[in-house]
């Protein structure tokens, strides 16, 4: 095994977190910075419309006959492997999902981070679930809050601001937390299919808000001085790459500003088995490289920068940390396994939408229905905005769907609908909030394994009654507007059923495992991300959600991100040591 040259700080995943603490880090410091990227370098080629190669074949995923993961309903079942591509889809190489993700850019509710007081406040302990696990994270939205305006303006967000330093606005969204700045960039020009919605929105009486969305809506430069233009609406957004750049990715608003840097390297095709550590100090990283030799790569600070599940199991792997046992309660790495609780209405109207054209994050949502803004009767705590957008549909994906008068699923009679109704079926979807239970949670499989031998990661997951309560409460308000909207609504889609189904695509929105928290004794990581156990080790991303918010989760990961790299630079460089 070949003992490389040591470097200051070892990074590994080389997407959305990891290039942006290696560009905090290089523009601020000395240290030199190395980032280990398993995947390839980024693809140029993904800018293309090409619909069957990364739509229906998901060309920037992750290749599951390498690795992948079990998936098991509870703790006495028996967990197999996910074959397929199915309830999300986690990707690879350079930019990571943040190369192929769809743009929108909500910021989480203020309660969100301190939702265990929140709930126990608001509902009393007697009322919540005895199995609920949620927590505080450690940190305010109003500590957070400068670090979202810096992520919004890095990306360049766009949107209209509803509640702008405690006064309300018309036009945004009335129940998001105080913002100290307008939007970066004004909201997009709307198309035909969201300005339905959100006239029926306003005849029932509520306030829809243009959805915030990382695709511009005119040319910007951000205040690292990027520039990019502004968006095309050729509805190649989700599970592309943007091929003018209008999409904040990682390649285009990073990867610039440390191409030129001599204390960073950026390493693809490097498999990071383990964590070296030892007396209560990571002492570096091993790896795989492209040609399958194992190397050691010394580093006086580790940062794990990889998506949920693999910062997760790199720290079971390098046997760091408790695990966490589900019947005990005792341990935290693991803990706290969420997703989203994604629910999709199908709408048939009786003439063309021009659903071809659009973006990822285009269209209007309205929040009456979002965080605890639920009737006390419906026997759920939190709810779910809900939103109608698009992305752009390709002829291939939107072929097929009828309305449920359509008895038949194939032959003459079933493309001859599929042929009258093309360009006719919008959707209305919520993501609703997942709470995390005692019974959630990750571990290692003890039976099956990657190309190279190591344990896979292990989900145990399933509805309980109150993700099946969230989804009739909120089937009944999307299919109200729906009708208002003139549509003939048909059946739901991506629903919460009996049970979690891993092959049925939830969104790649997977929370937890390495949570953050106030204590040791409850969390895997610090407020500042930084490992309770080993002050040199730190773990950034999804992973450390508490619970997932029904939002997508991108924009609070680099605002954490951000505030992760600040304790580092301005706290840690000077005085290495815990930071708590």
């Amino acid at each position: 095994m070949e003992r490389l040259k040591p470097v200051d700080v070892v990074i590994v995943g080389g997407g959305w977190t990891g290039l942006l603490m290696a560009k905090e880090i290089v523009h601020r410091t000395p240290l030199s910075v190395l980032v280990l990227e398993r995947g390839g370098p980024a693809r140029q080629d993904a800018a293309t419309m090409d619909e069957l190669d990364y739509l229906i074949r998901l060309r920037l995923m992750q290749n599951i006959a390498d690795e992948t993961v079990t998936h098991r309903h509870s703790i006495t079942g028996r967990a197999v492997p996910v074959r397929q591509y199915g309830s999300f889809d986690p990707g690879t190489g350079v930019g990571g999902a943040g190369e192929h993700w769809g743009g929108v850019s909500n910021r989480y509710r203020a309660d969100q981070f301190s939702l265990l007081s929140h709930l126990r406040e608001k509902y009393g302990r007697e009322v919540l679930p005895g199995n609920l696990t949620v927590q505080d994270w450690g940190i305010t939205y109003d500590e957070l809050e400068p670090y979202y305006w810096r992520a919004e303006q890095m990306m360049g967000v766009c949107g209209k601001a509803g509640n702008l330093r405690g006064t309300i606005i018309d036009g945004g969204d009335p129940f998001e937390a105080p913002r100290s700045h307008e939007f970066p960039n004004p909201p997009h020009k709307m198309s035909y299919f969201p300005t339905i919605f959100r006239n029926a929105a306003i005849e029932l009486g509520y306030r829809p808000y243009p959805i915030p969305t990382a695709t511009l809506s005119q040319s910007y430069r951000n205040p690292d001085g990027i520039t990019r233009p502004g968006c095309a609406y050729c509805g190649f957004c989700s599970r592309y790459g943007c091929m003018i750049g209008a999409k904040a990715q990682p390649s285009n608003t990073l990867l610039p500003l440390l191409a030129n840097k001599k204390s960073f390297r950026l390493q693809t095709g490097a498999w990071v088995r383990r964590v070296i550590h030892r007396h209560g100090k990571v002492e570096g990283v091993s790896y795989v490289d492209a040609s399958g030799q194992e190397k050691v790569q010394p580093a006086n600070v580790v940062m794990l920068a990889s998506w949920t599940m693999n910062n997760s199991r790199l720290l079971l792997l390098s046997n760091i940390g408790e695990p966490y046992d589900a019947l005990s309660g005792r341990g935290t790495l693991g803990k706290n396994l969420t997703h989203t609780v994604l629910h999709q209405v199908q709408l048939f109207f009786d003439k063309p939408l021009n659903l071809f054209m659009g973006t990822g994050g285009l269209g209007f949502a309205i929040g009456e229905f979002a965080g605890d803004q639920v009737d006390r009767d419906s026997g759920i705590l939190r709810g779910s905005e809900i939103r109608a957008n698009t992305n752009g549909q390709g002829p291939i994906s939107a072929f097929g769907r009828v309305p449920p008068s359509v008895e038949v699923n194939w032959g003459p009679e079933w493309k001859k609908a599929s042929l009258n109704w093309y360009d006719k079926v919008g959707q209305i979807t919520c993501e609703a909030a997942h709470f995390a239970y005692r019974e959630n949670y990750i571990d290692l499989d003890p039976t099956y394994t990657d190309k190279l031998g190591d344990p896979l990661v292990r989900l145990t997951l399933d509805w309980t009654n109150h993700e099946k309560r969230q989804k009739a409460y909120l089937e009944k308000v999307m299919n109200s507007l729906g009708k208002a909207m003139g549509a003939q609504v048909g059946k739901a889609l991506r629903a919460a059923e009996d049970h979690y189904s891993a092959t049925q695509y939830q969104s790649t929105h997977v929370q937890g495992g390495a949570i953050m928290g106030n204590s040791p004794e409850e969390s895997v990581v610090n407020p500042w991300l930084q490992h309770w156990r080993i002050p040199n080790l730190w773990v950034m991303g999804g992973s450390a959600f508490p619970q997932n918010e029904s939002a997508n989760p991108t924009l609070t990961i680099l605002a954490i991100t951000y505030r992760a790299a600040d304790a580092f630079v301005d706290r840690y460089v000077s005085r290495p040591g815990a930071l708590g």
